[in-house]
């Protein structure tokens, strides 16, 4: 049996167990003994993180080659047409990759969204839209290039779900554990 903590982890905590200069990190919300993050998530970015004990499933869960889906909303500055999506359905290219085709839809704000602390920048002239993205794929700061690429940088990035396991009913910073049968 393996251990598997679910953590809404907050905007600006580092994705590590070991200090960080005066940030926040995953040892100041989870205090259970020897388990390891399942991937990362930027400090700037919120939502899921998966913890585990069990090295097999850390693998499974982070390695690309499993195409396990991870869904994130992401506030983009500007306002988001079907048109300026299109390159992201497609896989649009990064200066050092082309970035597989994804899932992308215009979406409201999520009805769960907590207020971030310290707020995003806002701009009187220009709009905000909220983009739903499932990535089968996870290179650094991947959606925040890929928004960018299309001309709708990412203001808020929150990760809602990996695979089958979401942030649903945790409130920012907490955490829920599971046991999983191997």
């Amino acid at each position: 049996m393996s251990t598997l903590i679910l953590l809404n982890k907050p905007y600006g905590v580092i994705c590590q167990f070991s200090p960080s200069g005066d940030k926040p990190t995953l040892k100041d919300f989870v205090a259970t003994p020897g388990v390891y993050p399942a991937g990362r998530l930027d400090t700037d970015s919120e939502g899921l993180v998966l913890l585990t004990d069990d090295g097999a499933l850390q693998h499974q869960i982070a390695n690309p080659r499993h195409k396990m889906a991870k869904t994130y909303y992401a506030q983009v500055d500007g306002a988001a047409t079907d048109d300026a999506i299109e390159p992201l359905r497609k896989g649009v290219h990064l200066s050092d990759f082309q970035a597989k085709p994804a899932e992308v839809s215009i979406v409201e704000a999520p009805a769960w969204l907590w207020p971030r602390q310290p707020p995003i920048r806002m701009r009187r002239e220009i709009p905000t839209s909220w983009l739903k993205l499932v990535l089968r794929e996870g290179k650094n700061r991947q959606v925040r290039r890929m928004t960018a690429a299309v001309g709708l940088p990412t203001l808020r990035l929150i990760r809602h779900s990996i695979g089958a396991w979401t942030i649903d009913g945790l409130a920012q910073g907490q955490h829920k554990s599971l046991i999983i049968n191997n």
